[in-house]
């Protein structure tokens, strides 16, 4: 990838938001009475993945804090998980489709915590003057 300019450049956001919008599309088959319970948790846990990979962008300054960020969405990808499993068994997704999400959001996972273990290579890359100290 070349220089990434802004969180939405970052590969981990792209699959997240496409994912998200997935989850979305999934929820809307699910019945009416799950509607503030799992159709929510799923479309929140999983857009908060988003939102944090964002927020982990702007506090980039200090490893600590883009590291926090980044866990607290690997955090939201998993509850994302846990809820996809909950609708496989209540039967609202049948095995094959929730497999297909489950890896899907296993690989966003993976990218996370790629972060993590990278953090202080995303956080020098935004601030030339702290290489040169």
């Amino acid at each position: 990838m070349g220089v990434i300019r802004s969180f939405r450049d970052l590969d981990v956001y792209q699959l997240a938001r496409e994912q998200a919008q997935a989850r979305f599309h999934l929820t809307q088959s699910f019945p009416r009475e799950e509607t503030y319970s799992l159709t929510d948790q799923i479309r929140r846990s999983s857009r908060a993945v988003n939102a944090m990979v964002a927020e982990s962008w702007a506090r980039r300054r200090y490893v600590a804090a883009f590291s926090n960020k980044i866990n607290e969405a690997l955090g939201e990808a998993m509850e994302t998980q846990v809820w996809l499993d909950h609708a496989l068994d209540c039967e609202y997704v049948n095995a094959a489709r929730h497999g297909d999400l489950d890896a899907k959001w296993q690989r966003v996972g993976a990218m996370l915590n790629g972060m993590i273990d990278k953090a202080e290579s995303f956080c020098q890359s935004s601030n030339p003057e702290r290489r040169k100290k």
